[in-house]
């Protein structure tokens, strides 16, 4: 007697190609563009884990699903993992976008009391439950262009009191929205208004009050830090990133953004999940990063958005065996955008990666770097079911085409959150 078919409670199915890099650790060189391209296959889940990737006939066959989405003869692929972002803000700054279109640039305008301490006076002003509010408007945003996984970042409140709200306000939004949020604290962003005269007590505080009341409330998972010459050299960033280590954080920086400034070589010194930006890495950064198994974790729009020429070496990285993942920064400030397709495209043409690297980069390596590529960035068995449908023929044209929103449905823990209305474009 032939066996009845399982019920599950949901199938993926009528997709021309189904996508994902395979794995549960950071791709690179060769590795980095070897995806798994199924073709006629249709996505099987239950209980909000992945079954696996079966021929649309097995899945007839052997599932009996409770709800069914049609793929209209697109792609899925894995749901997008956006692993740098500042998104616990409330005031915009279009008016640098102006000063920048007219030669400013960004020291000049932090300089002038503009950058990140603009947004500062916002977050200052602002209640816990606005900052919440903002954010997930922000990460309505983040999920309807794909995205499912989002690292967050506080550093607009540079006091105790308006970090731990700013983490507070993360908390929140994740407990309530669909997306997966990584809380990263961020304290060391800048040096506020009322230290510019004594840096080395704001490095005191940070050391020993604002990590130590951060770690005790347990609202952040990594520690960040921008490592650049006009805020954070190497001596503070050393010290202040080992006393988050001592307490149990994991380590992500910003470096090499500006200036060669050897935070590369930092951050594999102190074993850090992930050295971000890396315009102006040095061969020797980037031969430590190899070493210590750090991922880089590129940001290609900001350049763009800077008005700077310098871009991070994404081929070389690539060729030295690095694992590179990217994101989008998004901010107010540098790259105000939460479309990893954008992303995607840009690190195509601008960092020279293939259509399966900027997958992989986007979804398995990113995911590594927030220490989750056991549970998501891929579509295997037993992984969390976070897809994404898009109307595209292929994986490849999610680099080509750019400007207009792909994405047809989006399923986070096997439930189906977005879905594009038939007809829309």
């Amino acid at each position: 007697m032939a066996q009845a078919p399982r019920e599950i409670d949901l199938v993926l199915s009528g997709a021309a190609e189904v996508a994902t890099p395979l794995g549960d650790r950071a791709l690179g060189g060769e590795a980095l563009g070897a995806l798994d391209v199924r073709h006629d296959a249709a996505v099987a889940v239950d209980g909000g884990r992945i079954l696996g990737v079966f021929p649309e006939r097995e899945v007839r066959e052997r599932f009996a699903p409770r709800s069914s989405l049609s793929c209209e003869g697109g792609t899925i692929v894995p749901g997008f993992v956006d692993a740098h972002t500042h998104p616990v803000f409330t005031t915009t700054r279009e008016d640098e976008f102006e000063l920048r279109t007219r030669g400013a640039t960004y020291v000049e305008i932090a300089e002038q009391g503009g950058g990140i301490l603009s947004t500062v006076r916002g977050v200052r002003e602002s209640e816990r439950e606005e900052l919440t509010d903002r954010l997930v408007v922000h990460l309505d945003r983040f999920l309807d262009a794909g995205t499912t996984t989002v690292e967050a970042k506080s550093g607009y409140g540079l006091t105790v009191a308006d970090e731990l709200k700013s983490l507070e306000a993360i908390a929140e939004a994740g407990r309530t929205h669909d997306v997966d949020l990584v809380p990263t604290f961020l304290g060391a962003h800048d040096f506020p208004p009322e230290y510019r005269e004594a840096k080395g007590a704001y490095v005191d505080l940070l050391v020993e009050e604002m990590l130590p009341a951060v770690a005790e409330r347990g609202l952040a998972e990594f520690c960040d830090i921008f490592t650049e010459s006009h805020v954070f050299g190497l001596d503070d960033s050393r010290r202040i990133l080992t006393r988050a280590k001592e307490l149990g954080f994991g380590l992500r920086l910003h470096v090499d953004q500006l200036t060669p400034l050897g935070g590369a070589e930092l951050a594999a010194e102190l074993g850090a999940r992930s050295a971000d930006h890396l315009e102006f890495v040095s061969e020797a950064g980037i031969r430590a990063l190899a070493g210590a198994g750090v991922v880089p974790v590129l940001c290609p729009l900001v350049p763009l958005y800077l008005r700077v020429d310098q871009e991070a070496p994404g081929r070389r990285m690539v060729d030295a065996g690095l694992a590179p993942a990217i994101a989008t920064d998004f901010n107010p400030g540098s790259c105000y955008t939460q479309s990893m397709p954008e992303v995607m495209t840009w690190a195509a043409l601008r960092l020279r990666l293939s259509a399966g690297e900027c997958l992989t980069a986007a979804t398995l390596n990113a995911a590594a770097s927030l220490g989750r590529a056991h549970d998501i960035g891929s579509i295997e068995e037993g992984k969390r079911a976070d897809l994404v449908v898009l109307d595209l023929e292929n994986h490849r044209q999610l680099c080509y085409e750019f400007g207009r929103n792909p994405v047809l449905a989006v399923v986070k823990d096997g439930r189906v959150v977005r879905r594009r209305t038939p007809g829309a474009a």
